[in-house]
């Protein structure tokens, strides 16, 4: 009975600690790229290109092919074996063992090859990008939830606040020292605040479902994430000049990677075409065998009288006869030889060489070399349009990174500011030199510094971070 219940309580605490698990930025990004579907789609991508290199491989493998038949033939039919026409019925069985080779086609099986291991790279290339692009998704649902929380903490604890400014003006109005319309409106900034309160504990969980449903998690209720020891870590990246970051991304990024596969791939493509106008030269192999169990004839000499004499002709100008000796034979009917023997007997071979040129065929391959031509400059103006727009994404970034530092470091010099004035309308207000409505308008503004200070921040955590992704640092590996 002790055991049961030892036991019970282990798995009750078991299913409490994963019902308060706290998900880290680390496991969310590791975890979205372990599920996410977009992902699993590029992966099985570079499946399909694993399989398209494993045929292109299989083109330098000679074709080999065999085949058998049987069949039971009434009436006139052919003999296989004799390839006599019999009125009889007979089953006759076929087999036969086919082997080509191409010896040379253009080189279109070396360039097929060439352009599936470029393909497979292409593909490898896109599940990268996939997985920053999921990778930043992900962090900036998670800060979104922090941020959300780290306004939530500063309404709480300035509504704290308010409620023993309640306590206290309701001390002095009592004791006559302030009208009733100081504590009025003190309660209504504490109305005020409640109502701010249930506001961001709603984006709170709004947010959470948002980073929950990213992450194809189905527990909306028990999911919450660890929203402590993260803060601005730079690690120089911001400090760059931003041609060198640009150089960088141009170097790293995925987008240029596929854009030069793409190229590669379209080259490749106009190999292949242009191999079409050679000519084709296979080799061939082939070997064969019948059987059939129809019985046959068979000359058979005659043991009383061996031989036999008849005229064959007449001797010109004196029309003597001419006597010929012949064997004295009759037709006897012998069984089918054995299977094992007719597949002996009755076998052949065969095998040569195919020469095919390329003269005329309605302008197809010209017709195919030249859109092969036209998707090969289109692929290299999309080359160029992926630099030109890299360059200007990772411009826009340098400047939005640099913008949300400045716009951080403004909003700390603001709440410093802020700060002071609310001491200092605190401290008027409670000596009675202030009213209730203008220490709550400092007190708002107050408040209004602190939410700023949290959204510049956050804000500024995840725009270093995309900076830094365009410098080529790995999403796992960026530091919060």
């Amino acid at each position: 009975m002790k055991k049961s219940i030892i036991v019970a309580l282990l798995l009750f605490g078991v299913f409490a600690q994963a019902q308060n698990k706290k998900w880290t930025l680390k496991e969310c990004v590791q975890y979205a790229l372990e599920n996410n579907i977009s992902i699993k789609q590029s992966e099985l991508n570079i499946e399909t290109a694993e399989i398209e290199m494993l045929t292109a491989k299989g083109n330098f493998i000679p074709s080999l092919s065999a085949g058998a038949g049987v069949s039971e033939n009434t009436g006139l039919s052919f003999n296989p074996v004799t390839n006599n026409a019999q009125t009889t019925t007979f089953l006759s069985a076929s087999g036969n063992i086919n082997v080509g080779y191409t010896l040379f086609d253009g080189l279109r099986n070396v360039r097929s090859l060439q352009r599936a291991k470029i393909s497979k790279l292409a593909s490898q290339y896109n599940l990268d990008k996939m997985k920053d692009d999921i990778s930043l998704f992900v962090a900036n649902g998670y800060l979104a939830v922090i941020l959300n929380k780290a306004n939530l903490e500063v309404l709480k604890s300035q509504n704290e606040v308010t409620k023993e400014q309640i306590k206290r003006t309701q001390e002095l109005v009592d004791a006559g020292s302030l009208p009733r319309g100081d504590l009025l409106e003190i309660k209504a900034t504490d109305a005020s605040e409640q109502q701010s309160i249930i506001n961001a504990e709603n984006s709170i969980q709004i947010s959470l479902i948002s980073l929950a449903q990213l992450l194809l998690i189905k527990d909306y209720e028990n999911f919450d994430i660890e929203d402590e020891g993260y803060d601005i870590v730079d690690d120089g990246v911001a400090g760059r000049d931003i041609s060198e970051i640009i150089a960088s991304a141009k170097e790293n990024r995925s987008e240029i990677k596929i854009a030069q596969q793409n190229v590669e791939l379209a080259e490749m493509d106009l190999k292949i075409a242009k191999g079409a106008n050679l000519p084709t030269l296979s080799a061939f192999f082939g070997y064969n065998t019948r059987y059939t169990n129809t019985p046959s004839f068979i000359q058979r000499l005659d043991p009383n009288n061996p031989t036999i004499t008849e005229q064959i002709g007449t001797v010109e100008g004196t029309g003597q006869a001419v006597i010929g000796e012949f064997p004295n034979t009759f037709p006897v009917e012998v069984g089918a030889d054995s299977f094992t023997d007719q597949l002996y007997q009755n076998d052949g071979i065969g095998y040569g060489l195919n020469l095919n040129i390329p003269i005329l065929n309605g302008f197809n391959i010209k017709g195919n070399v030249q859109r092969n031509k036209i998707n090969l400059e289109r692929s290299k103006f999309q080359l160029e349009q992926a630099e030109l727009d890299l360059e200007s994404t990772v411009y826009q970034a340098y400047v939005d990174a640099k913008g949300a530092l400045k716009s951080y470091e403004a909003a700390e010099l603001a709440l410093e500011s802020q700060q002071l004035a609310y001491n200092y309308a605190k401290e008027r207000y409670d000596v009675g030199l202030t009213n209730a409505f203008d220490f709550s308008q400092s007190k708002l503004r107050y408040d209004n510094a602190k939410i700023e200070l949290n959204r510049t921040k956050y804000d500024y955590i995840f725009k270093l971070k995309v900076l830094e992704l365009f410098f080529g640092i790995p999403a796992t590996e960026l530091k919060f």
